[in-house]
């Protein structure tokens, strides 16, 4: 049976775990020390592997003779703990499990020991979605946990955890992987998977993941099945409308030579071919900080993991756009994008948003 690549490679051990090396040095030596907290924070964007370090750290410290900070996964307890009926490690949704009822249950069962290793840890996903009371229910436990008990509290939304909360916990800040980590991986990963590939269509699957390694792994998966076991550029290209970016280029120059009549055709003709407007506006003002990058560093193309065809084409427009201008581009359509969740006529905002781009610099002249 097939196995997504996300599942088949999903790191074992911490030294497996890419981009987060300021993470999980930390933990390994923690691990190795047997200095462990009672509460950890992991934060995040998604698919940067907060869950994944979770489970291995609540295995590694466990385990009767870790290597080098990561679970051995030979010992007895780590046998034991692979069983899907072992209780001494528990994964909780968040989103699914919010209610209060189902923080005081855990707040009962954290009284009994573990029955294999030496903690019983609880690992809550999402832990944002709790709710008001869910939360409070949380700290008490938080506050005074037994000595036999680790909590890994997960999340995508660190904002929306009280105060109280984050002040008990350990926090550590996943970051967004780059595209050059992210594009070694997946090199390695087919390499393994015996499927050949062409470079730039590497840099394709690892740009478009925008720092996730899940979000790559996935995309790889779909490329596979649409490529085969040989991967080019120009499938990839096919697969994942990267011809739209044309669109951005062609618009970007519509903008800049006050071309009302082709901005609105370009809009028009996105809108028809069923472009969601508001993910639109974030390409467009992705296009605009991509410019601003090429012309203001110099090695852009390691920063923005582009295929040479495609850093070609942006070198030749940002030289012909000023930065001044670039920069307000960029925050006129950045400036939408909160607007436009709740637009009755999202295409209409982003035409009025075009408008104010053509002539914001005929206003400041006038002033």
């Amino acid at each position: 049976m097939y196995q997504a690549l996300y599942r088949k490679y999903r790191p074992k051990t911490f030294d497996e775990v890419v981009g987060q090396e300021h993470i999980t040095t930390t933990l390994k030596n923690q691990v190795s020390s047997g200095n462990i907290s009672h509460a950890y924070l992991f934060t995040g964007s998604r698919g940067t592997g907060k869950t994944t370090c979770a489970k291995i750290f609540a295995r590694a410290i466990n385990c009767e003779q870790n290597k080098n900070g990561s679970p051995c996964y030979d010992c007895s307890t780590c046998n034991a703990l692979a069983d899907v009926s072992n209780v001494d490690i528990m994964e909780i949704d968040a989103a699914s499990n919010n209610r209060v009822d189902e923080i005081r249950e855990i707040r009962e069962k954290v009284k009994f020991m573990p029955v294999n290793g030496k903690y019983k840890v609880y690992i809550i996903d999402e832990v944002h979605m709790l709710t008001e009371s869910a939360f409070n229910a949380l700290l008490k436990t938080l506050e005074e946990p037994p000595a036999h008990v680790v909590f890994v509290l997960a999340t995508t939304e660190v904002h929306k955890l009280p105060a109280t909360i984050l002040s008990r916990c350990m926090r550590f800040d996943f970051r967004l992987i780059s595209v050059s980590v992210l594009a070694n991986q997946l090199k390695q990963i087919l390499d393994k998977e015996n499927i050949t590939y062409e470079d730039d269509a590497i840099k394709l699957i690892a740009s478009s993941a925008e720092g996730s390694d899940r979000d790559m792994l996935s995309i790889a998966d779909c490329v596979i099945a649409f490529c085969g076991n040989n991967i080019t550029a120009q499938k990839v290209i096919e697969i994942l409308g990267q011809n739209d970016k044309e669109t951005y280029i062609n618009l970007a120059e519509a903008i800049y030579n006050k071309d009302v009549g082709t901005a609105f055709e370009l809009i028009e003709n996105s809108a028809k071919a069923g472009k969601n407007m508001s993910v639109f506006a974030k390409d467009i003002t992705s296009h605009f900080r991509n410019l601003l990058i090429v012309k203001t560093c110099k090695n852009y193309e390691s920063l923005l993991g582009l295929t040479k065809n495609w850093a070609e084409k942006l070198c030749v427009q940002a030289n012909g756009i000023p930065t001044e201008n670039l920069m307000e581009y960029m925050k006129i359509f950045s400036g939408i994008e909160s607007e436009l969740k709740y637009a009755l006529s999202p295409k209409t905002l982003i035409e009025t948003a075009v408008a104010s781009a053509i002539t914001c610099f005929d206003e400041k002249k006038n002033d």
